[in-house]
């Protein structure tokens, strides 16, 4: 078993007016990996349909020099429809990434919540978001 004290938000870097589906991620992660699979353990697409895409046990491929110990979750989007950096979750997705956020808390009760531009030495916008939200969810509800 793995120890897990990372959770790593992503984004697609999409346009949100362009579906990138589950099945397009494979392909582009497969090409990009040398066909090991889809890097994140997670994926949410636009409607709000999660999918497992990495079994947790496995080491993801997302961070760099993090994915030994952490799990990776994107979603589709990321950029508005110029290509600019921006907030694009829907409210299924937003519904969808508190849900299983709640889920790897339970199992992963110390494990911190952070976007990957929040990673020492990346130099990204993604996930295109301020994930402290997301900090202060979990440090609210677990100090009530």
């Amino acid at each position: 078993m793995r120890r897990i004290d990372l959770i790593v938000i992503h984004c697609s870097a999409t346009r949100c007016n362009r579906r990138f589906t589950v099945e397009m991620l494979k392909a582009c992660h497969n090409a990009r990996f040398g066909n090991k699979g889809i890097g994140y353990h997670y994926y949410i697409e636009r409607d709000g349909h999660l999918y497992q895409t990495r079994d947790e046990s496995e080491v993801g491929m997302h961070a760099r020099h993090y994915n030994a110990h952490s799990i990776g979750i994107c979603y589709e989007g990321g950029l508005d429809e110029k290509g600019r950096t921006a907030d694009t979750r829907t409210p299924e997705q937003r519904a969808a990434l508190i849900a299983l956020l709640r889920s790897l808390k339970e199992d992963y009760p110390n494990a911190e919540i952070l976007g990957h531009r929040e990673l020492e030495g990346v130099h990204k916008d993604c996930p295109s978001f301020e994930c402290r939200e997301y900090r202060d969810y979990f440090l609210k509800n677990n100090s009530d």
